[in-house]
C-alpha cells in the first residue's frame, strides 16, 4: 500500500510488483485510519516497521508492505 496526504490521505494498493495498481483506492481523513489499513491488512508492526509508518505520515506520503488474506485481496480487485 502507498499512502499520500493531499486534502486526505490517499491510500492505493499494488501488486507485489510495486508497479501494477489494483483498482480499489481509498481516501480516509485521518492518519490514524491509515495505520488502522496497515494494522488490518498484516503490516508488520516491529518497531522499525512503526517508526517507518510514522515517518511516512510525518512527510506526507509512504507505503506499508501488506500481508492479504485471499478474501482482502479479492475485495481490492473490485472498483
Amino acid at each position: 500500500m502507498s499512502f499520500m496526504y493531499r486534502a486526505g490521505w490517499h491510500c492505493q494498493f499494488l501488486e507485489e510488483d510495486l508497479k501494477t495498481p489494483l483498482p480499489k483506492k481509498v481516501t480516509v481523513k485521518s492518519h490514524e485510519r491509515v495505520r488502522e489499513i496497515a494494522r488490518h491488512g498484516g503490516a508488520e508492526m516491529s518497531l522499525d516497521s512503526i517508526h517507518a509508518l510514522d515517518h511516512g505520515i510525518e512527510i506526507g506520503r509512504g507505503g506499508a508492505w501488506l500481508e492479504l488474506t485471499d478474501e482482502q485481496y479479492r475485495k481490492l480487485l473490485l472498483p
